[in-house]
C-alpha cells in the first residue's frame, strides 16, 4: 500500500520509475485500479494543449458527420437505410469476436439465421399468401422478447444504483453488469429487428401491388380484402374477432389487426398502405398501455445513430489523430 501511496504523490519521470517497480500481483483490484490511474497521469503530463486539439477534433467531427448523415438521409434514404442496417449488424459483431462474448455471438447466429430465411420469404415472387403473416408474427415476437429484456435491464440497473440486490445478497457488480447486458440486448435487436421489417414491409407491401414508393397504387383494394397482407377479411369492424379484430383507420381503409399493427409499429409505417395517409396511432390504440410501445419505437430509431455510426466517428477521430501524430 505505501508503494501505491509513493506513486500517488511523486511526480514526473521519478513517479514512472517507482510505478514500473511496483509488484501488481501483490495488490487488491482497487490498489491495481489506482497504480493504472497514476500511470495515465504521469504519462500524459505536459500534453494539455495537444488534448485540447483532440478535443476540439473530437466536437469538430461530430458536427460535420452529423450534419453529412442528416443530408444523407433527407436525400437518399433508401441508400442510407441500408449501409445503416448493415452496419448495425456486423459492428457489434467485431466487438463481440474481440472480446470473446460467445454468448451474444451464439443469440446473434440464431437470430440472423432465423431472419435470413424469413427475409428470404418476403423478397420472393410471386409471394406466398402466408407469408406476409409469417414476417409479422416474426419480427412482432422479437420486438416484444426485445421490449421486455430492455425493461427488465433498465429495472435491474436501478435496483443496484437504490441497493435492493443488496436484499437478494447479490454483489453490486454482478447485478449491475446482469442490467446492463439485458439492456443492451433489448435495445440492440430491438434496433436491428426493426430495419429488417421495415424493409420487408416496403418490398412485400410493393410486390403485392397495393403499395408503391411513389405513393400510387397499382390495383384496386376492394373492401374486403387486407392491403398489407392481401387476404380476406371476415370480421366487421364493428364484431369481436375470435383471434383478431378488423380495424378502421381515419382514412376508412380496413385491415386485419395483426397486419396494421405490425405496419404501423413493427415496420415504422406510420402512413396507410393503400392511400398514404397519416395514421392516428391515438385514435388506433386506445389502450393506454400501449401507447409506450410507440414511444419505445422511437428510442430505438434514436440509439440506431449510436450503435452504427458511433463506432465509425470515433474510429475517424483516432484516424484523424493518428495522422497529425495526436496521442
Amino acid at each position: 500500500m505505501a508503494a501505491v501511496v509513493e506513486v500517488e504523490v511523486g511526480g514526473g519521470a521519478a513517479v514512472e520509475r517507482e510505478m514500473d517497480e511496483v509488484d501488481m500481483s501483490d495488490l487488491s483490484p482497487e490498489e491495481q485500479w489506482r497504480v493504472e490511474h497514476a500511470r495515465m497521469h504521469a504519462k500524459h503530463r505536459g500534453h494539455e494543449a495537444m488534448h485540447a486539439e483532440m478535443v476540439l477534433i473530437l466536437i469538430a467531427t461530430l458536427v460535420v458527420a452529423q450534419l453529412l448523415l442528416v443530408q444523407w438521409k433527407q436525400r437518399h434514404p433508401r441508400s442510407y437505410n441500408m449501409v445503416t442496417l448493415f452496419q448495425m449488424w456486423v459492428v457489434p459483431v467485431y466487438f463481440t469476436v474481440k472480446l470473446h462474448w460467445w454468448r451474444f455471438l451464439v443469440i446473434w447466429i440464431l437470430f440472423s439465421a432465423v431472419t435470413a430465411f424469413v427475409t428470404f420469404r418476403a423478397t420472393r415472387k410471386p409471394l406466398v399468401q402466408t407469408t406476409p403473416r409469417l414476417v409479422y408474427k416474426w419480427f412482432l415476437l422479437i420486438y416484444k422478447i426485445s421490449y421486455a429484456t430492455g425493461i427488465i435491464g433498465y429495472m435491474a440497473v436501478m435496483f443496484t444504483l437504490f441497493g435492493l440486490n443488496l436484499l437478494f445478497k447479490i454483489k453490486p457488480e454482478d447485478a449491475m453488469d446482469f442490467g446492463i447486458s439485458l439492456l443492451f440486448y433489448g435495445l440492440y435487436y430491438g434496433v436491428l429487428e426493426r430495419d429488417f421489417a421495415e424493409m420487408c414491409a416496403d418490398y412485400m407491401a410493393s410486390t403485392i401491388g397495393f403499395y408503391s414508393e411513389s405513393g400510387m397504387p397499382t390495383k384496386h383494394l376492394s373492401d374486403s380484402v387486407c392491403a398489407v397482407c392481401g387476404q380476406q377479411i371476415f370480421v366487421d369492424v364493428s364484431e369481436e374477432g375470435i383471434i383478431e379484430n378488423t380495424y378502421r383507420l381515419s382514412c376508412n381503409h380496413v385491415f386485419h389487426e395483426f397486419c396494421i399493427r405490425g405496419w404501423c409499429i413493427v415496420g415504422k409505417k406510420q402512413t396507410c398502405p393503400y392511400c398514404k395517409e397519416k395514421v392516428d396511432l391515438k385514435r388506433m390504440f386506445s389502450n393506454p398501455w400501449e401507447r409506450p410501445h410507440v414511444m419505445y419505437g422511437q428510442l430505438l430509431d434514436w440509439l440506431r445513430y449510436l450503435v452504427a455510426w458511433q463506432p465509425v466517428i470515433i474510429g475517424l477521430v483516432q484516424g484523424i489523430n493518428y495522422i497529425l501524430g495526436l496521442e
